[in-house]
């Protein structure tokens, strides 16, 4: 009876940690995902120059294009829906929300290079010319509920245009 429990008590331990080592893994996959999905988002909505000011020779992202090409862009490689949702059949479980969606050119005054930084998610680089800076995130995957609620995955990106003078 001594064996059965010890035996029983090594197996709750395995399998815990199995679902654990899981759970770690789409951790890392959803990131992957999220991070590789918001650089392509960045580098779209950077495209989105405004012609006028692009004639007078200066880079000028236009604000509302960039947002919504960023959106669809975003919308077309998670698998999201119009609120950033989950589709069926989308390896995401939770929604996406944009935090933060900043561009930095030169109607802001800005002169390049310039250092930006964002302590809050932990941004910190030299911008070498007009750039698009977002963050995303969503809920963390959970399949083991332990009392500690975990941190939500958070991923900046920046894309930026530099500067040949």
């Amino acid at each position: 009876m001594d064996y059965i429990i010890k035996l029983a008590f090594v197996l709750l331990i395995f399998i815990y940690s199995w679902f654990f080592q899981i759970q770690n893994q789409e951790w890392d996959q959803v990131r992957s995902m999220l991070k590789d999905a918001n650089n392509m988002a960045v580098h779209d909505a950077s495209q989105e120059l405004n012609e006028a000011a692009r004639a007078q020779g200066r880079l000028v992202i236009d604000p509302a294009e960039a947002y919504a090409t960023f959106r669809h862009t975003l919308q077309s490689n998670l698998g999201l829906d119009d609120g950033l949702s989950p589709l069926a059949g989308s390896r995401l479980q939770a929604q996406v929300k944009i935090v933060k969606f900043t561009i930095v050119d030169e109607s802001t005054g800005d002169t390049f290079p310039l250092l930006y930084e964002d302590s809050t998610y932990g941004i910190t680089k030299y911008i070498q010319g007009p750039s698009v800076i977002a963050v995303i995130q969503t809920q963390h995957p959970v399949l083991i509920s332990r009392s500690k609620v975990q941190e939500a995955i958070t991923v900046p990106a920046v894309q930026e245009y530099r500067m040949n003078r």
